[in-house]
């Protein structure tokens, strides 16, 4: 598990500098314990990288499903994992597209991509992170943003951490999500407004924020071009009837997390 996570994180904060430069100056402040809540993870409801498939590949690193989401707008299905007997484990968040509620023209495109996916995996396994095709080019990114960013996001980048967590209750200095807020703000980072700056409030025992995905620059098959990358999220969880903290998650947020790496942003 531990070198899954270490496999994702350093893939991450290769297209995603705000992360790293935001991780570091939280352990500046010197009493910080970074803990990650949970990553997200993107792919398409066909083949061999289908959620099914995804959740089968994460049983052997100790993970079962743990709750299920529908976003019916962006035409997202969604689980959640957790790790059966390491309660303190990052979750795993994983979403596909549904791919039958699109044009014919972008279902041809992506499952052009599954196809090469499913060629790749039965050769060589299911390899999480890495994008499982070949580049796409400028053109197709820009025709798939017109029906889905989480489509030209998937197509562009594959699998790999769409996001890491730091979990706002481990923090001491800044002890709450308001407190991480203000703090990014006061260091020029931007901040996912859409729902505004907080998602959740403590009645759904969640609030989560993000930072807006990177610009990097993005090898394409005709050229390099900026497009956003990855986001960093904050999570701060609160405690239910039963005095246990909630460790689901909130459809109504992650909608609006989806949204740090709108392309129009």
């Amino acid at each position: 598990m531990n070198t899954l996570f270490n496999a994702l994180w350093e893939d991450y904060i290769q297209i995603t500098p705000d992360a790293l430069t935001i991780h570091n100056k939280f352990k500046a402040l010197g009493e910080e314990v970074i803990t990650n809540d949970h990553i997200a993870l993107r792919t398409y409801n066909d083949g061999l990288i289908s959620l099914k498939h995804i959740a089968e590949h994460l049983k052997q690193f100790g993970y079962q499903e743990a709750g299920e989401y529908h976003f019916e707008e962006k035409k997202l299905y969604a689980k959640h994992f957790a790790h059966e007997s390491e309660s303190d484990a990052p979750k795993i968040f994983v979403s596909e597209l549904l791919l039958e509620e699109f044009s014919p023209e972008l279902q041809m495109f992506c499952r052009g991509l599954i196809a090469e996916a499913n060629w790749n995996i039965n050769k060589n396994g299911l390899q999480l992170p890495s994008r499982p095709w070949g580049k796409i080019s400028r053109t197709a990114y820009e025709k798939l943003l017109e029906e889905s960013e989480y489509a030209a996001w998937l197509a562009a980048f594959g699998l790999r951490a769409n996001h890491f967590t730091v979990s706002v209750n481990h923090l001491s200095k800044l002890g709450t999500l308001e407190d991480v807020n203000e703090y990014l703000k006061q260091n020029d980072f931007e901040l996912n407004t859409s729902g505004g700056e907080i998602k959740g409030n403590e009645d759904v025992c969640l609030k989560q924020s993000s930072t807006m995905a990177n610009m990097v620059e993005w090898k394409f098959e005709d050229g390099t071009y900026p497009i956003r990358s990855c986001f960093y999220e904050f999570a701060e969880r609160f405690a239910m009837n039963n005095g246990e903290l909630y460790q689901g998650f909130v459809a109504a947020s992650a909608d609006k997390i989806f949204e740090s790496t709108n392309a129009a942003a």
